[in-house]
């Protein structure tokens, strides 16, 4: 099992859109991914489920993988809970 701290970078927090974005990165993930805050805790596998956790700028996030590559998953889960988003794309 791989556990990584982040603290949430984009301005807007993680929304519906980056929200998206992750569940979609690891649909199909074969092992388990965790996410947890001050409030709660659940897995990348829904929108909704990721949006309860209310995450916003500044607010830090414990991320656990385990399974295939959960190095390389960690890492890139890291790197986009870190990610200033914009949307539209510039």
């Amino acid at each position: 099992m791989q556990t990584r701290q982040a603290t949430i970078a984009n301005a807007q927090g993680i929304h519906c859109r980056p929200s998206a974005l992750i569940v979609k990165e690891f649909m199909g993930y074969p092992g388990t991914i965790r996410i947890t805050n001050g409030n709660g805790s659940c897995d990348v596998s829904s929108v909704m489920q990721l949006l309860s956790l209310e995450m916003h700028q500044g607010s830090p996030v414990k991320i656990e993988v385990a399974g295939e590559n959960e190095v390389a998953v960690a890492d890139r889960l890291v790197e986009l809970f870190q990610t200033h988003f914009d949307f539209p794309p510039l």
